[in-house]
């Protein structure tokens, strides 16, 4: 086994969703099957879509996920899928490189400018210490290590004590377990609980995305809860695009299918359920306040489970 960076566009031409599953030609099955049981990460090129004059994407790792399995694709030839589980986001995206290191070795030429072939691979293998580098960057926040910016004119959020894992705390972090064994970190549900209210918190910038509510305490912590639209408990995945930043109520009432949401972001409610009180909160348009970048916003596939499997209306 061997981790792998798996390269992603926004509009691909393929068919992807990273939180379950990549696809890809017969070109990288090689690579990809390298990387079966193992760990991957997930890149966005500068490219948003197959369109050479497309541009926009944020030249950033953001994400890891494990491979669990190669299918062949039963529409098209020579193409398949690696299916994947523990999807999570990185608290900030890491560009390939910053300043003069770059965070994959093979990526630099012996002059220092970036080996151009190398970096056009979709799939790329790389060891075990370029991942661990990657990921520390990736989640510097959740590891306590630097603050998490906000848009002014709130002040950044200080670094999260790990002793105690702050507001997510269920059992107690040490720090040396994230140096020492960052696949071990990554896998345990503290850990990932707090990863996705970070990445949750900051796409919908500390604000409930139903009642356009924004409070921060005295500690400098967002009140807003990052709420999961299908179930980690039902193979949800710790997407942003699983999320939602909600405040205490309405997180409760979600929760219980008192309310959901369409696939146009308009908020529904079952009937007499809800409060006038919770109703005069909404946006008269019931319109979901969205993260300003599209690729965060809730994806159909989860709004559709919410509706049909928790909504009461």
């Amino acid at each position: 086994m061997t981790k792998a960076v798996l390269i992603t566009k926004i509009d691909s031409t393929y068919d992807d969703l990273p939180e379950e599953r990549y696809h890809f030609p017969r070109t990288y099955l090689r690579q990809v099957e390298a990387a079966v049981g193992d760990w991957i990460l997930y890149y966005e090129p500068r490219r948003r879509s197959s369109d050479l004059t497309s541009i926009g994407g944020r030249q950033a790792y953001f994400a890891t996920a494990r491979i669990t399995n190669i299918i062949p694709d039963p529409s098209r030839p020579d193409h398949f899928y690696a299916l994947v589980a523990d999807y999570l986001e990185f608290d900030r995206p890491v560009p390939f490189k910053e300043v003069d290191f770059y965070y994959e070795a093979a990526l630099k030429k012996e002059d220092g400018s970036t080996n151009k072939g190398a970096f056009g691979r979709a799939v790329r293998n790389l060891p075990d210490h370029e991942y661990d580098l990657i990921l520390q960057a990736g989640f510097a926040h959740v590891l306590g290590r630097e603050e998490r910016p906000r848009p002014s004119p709130d002040a950044a959020e200080e670094p999260l004590t790990i002793a105690g894992f702050g507001e997510a705390a269920q059992v107690p972090f040490e720090p040396e377990i994230q140096v020492r064994d960052m696949v071990m970190t990554i896998s345990q549900r503290p850990f990932r609980d707090r990863a996705f209210a970070v990445a949750i918190k900051t796409a919908y910038q500390d604000t409930c995305a139903v009642t356009g509510l924004k409070i921060i305490n005295g500690g400098g912590r967002s009140e807003v809860q990052a709420v999961h639209i299908r179930p980690v408990a039902d193979q949800g995945p710790d997407s942003v695009r699983n999320g939602i930043a909600l405040s205490g109520t309405v997180h409760w009432m979600f929760d219980r299918g008192l309310i959901s949401i369409d696939d146009n972001y308009t908020v529904l409610t079952a009937g007499r359920s809800v409060p006038d009180t919770v109703i005069r909160l909404l946006d008269p348009e019931r319109q979901l306040r969205l993260p300003s970048r599209a690729e965060d916003r809730p994806h159909p596939q989860f709004l559709k489970y919410h509706r049909e499997r928790v909504f009461k209306g």
